[in-house]
């Protein structure tokens, strides 16, 4: 166990893969809210479960009646997802991974975990966001990304501002010290042509990578 990994399993969906497995396999674990149908999934038992619990059936909550719970009212100024997080960096987490943050009902719930996992790249952690089949990595200004992926494997750089000086190595359309315009498609759909490295010198970026999706091939 890596005491200052944590996993949080949040509402989104979420495939239980063998790359997701690596990622969580040595973690502690929070759940928030709904995340925690994921527990089951993933075969793991959370040492705390937060949030409102709106959208938790009393069969799910019977289920863990060993898991510490805190309550918090639906009116509140943070989102469950971002609670959780909160619980975790008061625990020592140096890593956060984030379990069922992409897709699900909710786009702007969705939305909201690339921003806070942007803010906390800033911060000095470590942070994955994954619904098994995707990830994304956040990634700041003066800061090198290198990334295992499958050769024809299929991924995109998003840029939250202007990126300045952006390189992408190994892959089937590089670029060298690249200043990508705010808004531009430029870097969606790149092939990676195995492990690949992703730098900038200014601006934040999320980059979101189809491990399993080898249709680039």
């Amino acid at each position: 166990m890596n005491a200052t990994s944590f996993t949080l399993l949040l509402g989104g969906t979420l495939t239980v893969t063998d790359r997701l497995r690596a990622l969580t396999q040595v973690s502690r674990v929070i759940a928030a809210d709904s995340g925690m149908r994921h527990a089951l999934e993933l075969n793991v038992l959370p040492e705390l479960w937060v949030g409102d619990f709106d959208s938790s059936d009393a069969a799910l909550i019977e289920r863990f009646p060993s898991v510490e719970r805190r309550t918090y009212p639906a009116a509140k100024a943070a989102t469950d997802g971002e609670i959780a997080v909160a619980e975790a960096i008061a625990r020592g987490a140096t890593r956060l991974i984030f379990a069922g943050a992409l897709g699900g009902e909710r786009s702007d719930h969705a939305l909201q975990h690339y921003l806070n996992a942007l803010g906390l790249v800033e911060d000095g952690y470590e942070v994955v966001l994954t619904s098994g089949e995707e990830e994304a990595y956040p990634f700041a200004e003066d800061s090198e990304l290198a990334l295992e992926l499958p050769k024809g494997a299929l991924f995109s750089v998003l840029g939250f501002t202007t990126l300045e000086g952006l390189t992408i190595n190994n892959a089937r359309y590089p670029l060298q010290d690249f200043k990508l315009p705010f808004g531009s498609s430029r870097t969606i759909s790149n092939i990676a042509e195995g492990p690949i490295s992703v730098s900038l010198s200014r601006g934040r970026a999320m980059l979101l990578a189809r491990p399993y999706d080898l249709s680039g091939a």
